[in-house]
């Protein structure tokens, strides 16, 4: 069964950036961040296919970019131009599912999050 191990949040002035890695202990067809801030649904941020295909959440585009290093099995989202409404805890997640798509039902394997805090 794959693992998800999340690292790279913290807290960071509105503005600034951040790098999240997300490690994989094996192949999945579909990765994305997923983000839950205190009080608000679980939101999908961006998914990866194993074919490189990406997609954003409209709230993201142009700010953010999902990439995956292959050779290290590790996936990442460079964040930046982050704002308070960034604020959350993030999470990578993963299938094996013959589609991907930006909805939590679909993703078996979860991560244990990463705490973005963004301060104005």
């Amino acid at each position: 069964q794959v693992q998800l191990v999340e690292s790279g949040g913290g807290s960071v002035q509105a503005g600034g950036s951040l790098r999240l890695s997300c490690a994989a202990s094996g192949y999945t067809y579909c990765v994305a961040w997923f983000r839950q801030a205190p009080g608000k649904e679980r939101e999908g941020v961006a998914y990866i296919t194993s074919k490189g295909s990406t997609t954003y959440a409209n709230s993201v585009k142009d700010r953010f970019t999902i990439s995956k290093d292959n050779a290290k099995n590790t996936l990442y989202l460079q964040m930046n131009s982050l704002t308070s409404e960034d604020t959350a805890m993030y999470y990578c997640a993963a299938h094996n599912l013959p589609w991907c798509r930006l909805v939590p039902a679909d993703f078996r394997t979860w991560g244990q999050g990463t705490q973005v805090t963004v301060s104005s």
